[in-house]
C-alpha cells in the first residue's frame, strides 16, 4: 500500500476496497455543486463545517466531469441514510438558494450508491478526478477537472493534513444543525435564506421539482419515507 492508497483507507474507505461496508455503512460523506462548480458557493459549506460546527476541514475535489465536491471523513461508520440526511441538512443551512438540481448527496439511498473514488480517470475523456486545495478550488469552476494524473505524492500530501470526523463532534453538529423553525412557523414553507431552514423541506423540494433528475427524485422521496 503506497502513502496514497495509505491516506484514502485513513480517511474514508469502509473495508478495505470500497467507501460502502458490507452493511451498508460510509465513513466518507460527499458532497457535489454542479453548473457551474462554484467554490464561492460551495466555500460557504466548507467554512461553515469549521468555524460554525467545529468539524474538520472537508478535501476539496474536482469530480473530473461536472462537479466540485467536499469529501468529510467519518472515524467511525455511519449508516448510509443518516450521513445523506447529515448532508441534507448541510445543504439546508448553507446553501439554501442553491437549485436541487445542481446538488448530489452520497452516499445515495440506492443500494451499493456513492461517490467514485479519488483520483481516478474519467472514462474516454482523458480527464482526472483530484484533490485540490482551497486556494485553487477557483480556478476549476468551468473545467472541474484535470486533463492529466495528479502527482501521488501531491494528492496524499493534501489528505495528509486532514482529520475524521469523530462520533462526539457528528453528534453535536447533528444536533446544531437541527431546524430552529419557531412553532407557529412549523408546516409552512420558509424563506430561502433563513438559517436552520429544516432538511425535510429540502428533500421534499428535491421531490416535487420536475426539473430534477427521476432518479433523483426518487432518492428523496426515499430519504423522506423514515420520517413519515
Amino acid at each position: 500500500m503506497n502513502r496514497l492508497q495509505s491516506e484514502l483507507h485513513r480517511l474514508y474507505l469502509a473495508d478495505e476496497a470500497s467507501l460502502l461496508d458490507e452493511q451498508g455503512r460510509v465513513r466518507a460523506m460527499v458532497l457535489e455543486l454542479t453548473g457551474p462548480a462554484d467554490w464561492d458557493v460551495l466555500s460557504a459549506v466548507w467554512r461553515g463545517v469549521q468555524a460554525d460546527l467545529e468539524l474538520p476541514a472537508p478535501a476539496i475535489a474536482v469530480s473530473g466531469t461536472d462537479g466540485l465536491q467536499l469529501w468529510f471523513s467519518l472515524e467511525a461508520p455511519l449508516p448510509a441514510a443518516q450521513a445523506q440526511a447529515f448532508l441534507a441538512a448541510l445543504c439546508a443551512r448553507y446553501l439554501p438558494g442553491v437549485a436541487p438540481r445542481r446538488l448530489r448527496l452520497m452516499p445515495g439511498t440506492e443500494p451499493a450508491s456513492h461517490a467514485r473514488l479519488v483520483p481516478a480517470p474519467q472514462g474516454d475523456t482523458g480527464n482526472w478526478s483530484a484533490f485540490v486545495a482551497p486556494d485553487l478550488a477557483p480556478v476549476f469552476a468551468d473545467t472541474p477537472w484535470l486533463d492529466i494524473p495528479p502527482n501521488e505524492e501531491g494528492q496524499s500530501a493534501l489528505l495528509s493534513s486532514l482529520g475524521r470526523i469523530k462520533a462526539p463532534a457528528f453528534e453535536a453538529a447533528s444536533a446544531r444543525l437541527e431546524p430552529a423553525t419557531p412553532p407557529a412557523a412549523k408546516g409552512s414553507p420558509g424563506p430561502a435564506g433563513v438559517p436552520g431552514f429544516d432538511p425535510e423541506r429540502f428533500l421534499l423540494q428535491v421531490m416535487n421539482d420536475p426539473s430534477v433528475a427521476l432518479a433523483l427524485r426518487i432518492e428523496a422521496a426515499k430519504a423522506l419515507l423514515p420520517r413519515r
